[in-house]
């Protein structure tokens, strides 16, 4: 079996125990008996759980963005329905019956200030979805500062979907309340 595919393997059975359980209730002996893969082998592709849980978050980076990304390109053309879109896909994946919160920011919240790279690699993810949000704003020519309000909504919302059990509602509401965030903005450049 080629590395590459092995660390796949390992990569999506850690995202997956990590998800449903947390990152310090799973054990690298769970990980490779999910995966089917010797311990001595996910050691050598991840020579720590530090490591492993670091390379688990910059996937979820990547595949999140994309993931964004394609469905809001796939279902707004304007540049307000793509904002109204971010939150129509926090609907759709808080209904997932996976979705146990962000994994970014159940991690930082489990292991607080324990490490610096998994919080650098949270950080920088949440300010990669702020800049986008960024970017969707500026092409409504928008003031800058609702990346960061939707920003806000779009976490609240992960949190308290992940706490309440109740992610569709909190899907809804958020996206309720950037309707009412755009149409203040969209005041303000009208007056």
């Amino acid at each position: 079996m080629a590395a590459e595919t092995e660390a796949a393997q390992v990569l999506a059975a850690a995202d997956r125990l990590f998800n449903d359980r947390g990152v310090q209730a799973v054990g690298m002996d769970s990980i490779r008996d999910a995966a089917n893969v010797p311990l001595k082998r996910l050691y050598r592709l991840f020579p720590s759980k530090s490591a492993l849980v670091c390379a688990v978050l910059e996937q979820r980076d990547r595949d999140v963005r994309t993931a964004i990304a394609d469905y809001v390109g796939a279902r707004a053309e304007t540049p307000r329905e793509r904002i109204l879109a971010v939150f129509d896909y926090l609907l759709e994946w808080f209904a997932d019956p996976a979705f146990r919160g962000c994994l970014f920011i159940n991690t930082v919240g489990e292991l607080g200030g324990t490490s610096d790279d998994i919080g650098r690699i949270a950080r920088r993810h949440k300010l990669a979805m702020r800049d986008y949000l960024a970017e969707l704003v500026a092409e409504c020519s928008f003031p800058a500062e609702l990346a960061d309000q939707l920003m806000i909504l779009a976490n609240g919302a992960m949190a308290t979907a992940a706490v309440q059990g109740d992610g569709p509602r909190a899907a809804q509401h958020a996206r309720a309340a950037a309707v009412t965030l755009l149409a203040a903005a969209e005041y303000r450049e009208i007056s």
